[in-house]
């Protein structure tokens, strides 16, 4: 027997952002549920990290010269008003979590608020939230939303994968306000957390009429011992590289290696030492970042002593800015009642073309899930739930087929996995992803296509719970990558994490944003332009 509930506020997705939009919302007096695709408290890229939180006293000058630093290297696509509003609301915010978090101390005996332990960090949130509330449904994943008549949000449906075995139990739930909070889509890349971050949040809102903003931004990766999938950067900043004959590998005077590794690593192996990491931050490593010394010690490895094997781990949007377009400072996304936080989000507003990862991105989870938890509340007490109002199903592909398997279509399961491996061989490989040039960006362009049509005529939802939330990620991979692909292709020039070998320079009169959307007929366009591109 499936779930049905009705609520005023409904948050998709549990990590840190959707964490602190359930619990602005439920303080804001509304009543909550938020459904996770994992076990919230556990799941998504924090819970495996050390998150550090962009973190300014309220001195006018400091935060003034804050925000100046960081939109100096946003090359013209930031804004310095949600700048100044997400340093404000964080110092404001994170101290509140004290109740729930055991914070170290520093020198000088204040609480050290910024800097998190990442599993500690979700799990003390989580109890905040069910303190305050909340009503949490875990390994629950949302499969789609669900809309008025007149195109406003109205809820989403989705699976309890734990329950009913082996199908698992359907959930509807009705709400008057929705929070997209499901991260970013890192084309599983095997990134450490991010095996849930399939883009899912993405496809929803666009089925619903959402625009996505800066997915072209999509190009971060980070630096790992080849075995591990743990990408914890610090570490390597004091690192020396070099190839198989243990020749040194020039990366440059620019702190940003990835393109002169990525180069070496399609010539052959690379390998690296950390032999110039000072002494005092060796002592401390262990308790810092525990996890990365484990892949060494598993395999006998001293990384300060002997050089090891190392590889580079895409991002996808998950460190890169690309995501749901905001249309106003509630986070509202162009769907009334639907809003977007954390890296579900675009965060080219904080931080243009280049990367927000770390301490930026912390403190946009923080400030965007409490401006949309809050707003989302407002809503609710505004226009009420609508209950009894008929509503529409939005989603489509990885759901309801709309030719069926037909003739000769592998099985549900066959077709998923095809989509998978044909999304990774678009978005993963450093000559595709890195190195993008016009010609190969229509090859995937063509691909990616083909991919989207067959998951749209042919990708049914399977019979038990695992290969029903399968298909669902394999569309949402594709209609990603498609976005991510055209708007790389529509950016004809080198901004920030965008790269093309054939448009090296920066263009200035590119200095705007490019919004994306569309399913079967993807589009890019500049910001507050007519649509001008499409890509079949």
């Amino acid at each position: 027997m499936s779930l049905t509930l009705e609520t005023d506020v409904l948050i998709i997705g549990g990590g840190l952002a959707g964490c602190w939009a359930a619990i602005a919302a439920a303080e804001a007096g509304a009543e909550v549920v938020l459904a996770d695709k994992g076990y919230c408290g556990t799941s998504g890229v924090t819970a495996t990290a050390g998150p550090n939180h962009w973190w300014v006293p309220p001195d006018p000058d400091r935060r003034a010269q804050a925000v100046r630093e960081r939109n100096a290297r946003a090359l013209g696509l930031a804004d310095p008003r949600w700048m100044a509003r997400i340093i404000d609301t964080t110092w404001r915010t994170l101290p509140t979590l004290a109740d729930y978090y055991d914070h170290s101390i520093t020198a000088g005996g204040v609480p050290h608020y910024q800097s998190l332990r990442g599993p500690e960090y979700l799990r003390a949130l989580r109890r905040y939230a069910e303190v305050r509330g909340v009503r949490i449904l875990d390994h629950s994943p949302a499969l789609e939303l669900l809309l008025h008549a007149d195109g406003a949000v109205a809820g989403a449906r989705g699976l309890q994968r734990q329950e009913a075995p082996p199908a698992g139990r359907d959930w509807t739930v009705r709400a008057a306000g929705v929070v997209v909070a499901t991260g970013g889509c890192a084309f599983l890349a095997k990134l450490l957390g991010s095996r849930n971050n399939t883009g899912d949040g993405h496809l929803m809102a666009a089925e619903a009429g959402a625009r996505l903003s800066g997915m072209e931004f999509s190009t971060y990766h980070t630096v790992a011992e080849r075995h591990s999938t743990q990408t914890r950067s610090a570490s390597y900043a004091f690192a020396d590289y070099f190839d198989a004959a243990g020749r040194p590998i020039d990366t440059g005077t620019d702190p940003d290696v990835t393109l002169p590794l990525a180069r070496a690593l399609l010539a052959g192996p690379v390998y690296a030492t950390l032999a110039r990491m000072p002494a005092d931050l060796r002592a401390i490593l262990h308790q810092i970042q525990p996890a990365i010394l484990l892949p060494f010690q598993r395999q006998g490895i001293d990384p300060f002593t002997q050089r090891f094997p190392i590889t580079l781990h895409g991002e996808g949007t998950v460190r890169g800015t690309g995501g749901l377009r905001l249309a106003d400072e509630d986070c509202q996304t162009d769907v009334p009642g639907l809003y977007a936080a954390g890296d579900a989000a675009t965060r080219e507003l904080i931080a243009g073309a280049v990367s927000g990862g770390g301490a930026q991105n912390s403190a946009w989870a923080v400030s965007s899930g409490t401006w949309a938890g809050q707003a989302a509340a407002r809503l609710a007490h505004g226009r009420g739930r609508r209950t009894g109002e008929a509503v529409d199903a939005a989603g489509g592909a990885g759901l309801r087929p709309t030719q069926g398997k037909g003739t000769g279509m592998p099985q549900a399961a066959q077709l998923t996995r095809q989509l998978y491996d044909g999304v990774r061989s678009e978005m993963l490989p450093y000559d595709k992803i890195l190195f993008r040039r016009a010609p190969v960006l229509r090859r995937s362009s063509d691909t990616l296509a083909d991919l989207w049509r067959a998951a749209r005529d042919h990708l049914a939802p399977g019979r038990d719970a695992t290969a029903r939330v399968r298909a669902r990620e394999a569309a949402a991979l594709v209609a990603c990558a498609r976005w991510v692909t055209a708007s790389a292709l529509a950016r004809t020039e080198s901004r920030g994490l965008h790269r093309r070998e054939d448009a090296a320079a920066l263009d200035p009169a590119q200095t705007h944003r490019l919004v994306s959307g569309g399913l079967d007929a993807v589009w890019v366009a500049p910001e507050g332009a007519a649509v001008s591109t499409q890509v079949a």
